[in-house]
């Protein structure tokens, strides 16, 4: 060896990164992890879109009924009072 040469372990070669929590990780679980944090992220907004979409999907169906229901019940009277 030569001056020059330092030596280095394995670990001090590998990046380390810490968590929120202070844990070690190694750069590939901590991608690892943040991208299954941002899938979570995403599947808990595709959920309340789902639930924005499906309330207003009733509430149209809803409103269908209900003017369904008028006429039904407007010709109901108008048939009895011809008879």
């Amino acid at each position: 060896m030569t001056d020059f040469m330092t030596l280095q372990t394995a670990a001090e070669t590998r990046p380390v990164v810490r968590d929120r929590e202070g844990n070690e990780m190694l750069l590939h679980e901590a991608l690892a992890r943040s991208r299954h944090q941002e899938a979570l992220v995403a599947a808990r907004q595709h959920a309340l879109v789902r639930q924005l979409t499906a309330g207003r999907r009733w509430s149209a169906l809803a409103r269908y009924a209900a003017r369904r229901a008028q006429r039904a019940r407007a010709a109901a009277g108008a048939a009895v009072r011809d008879a």
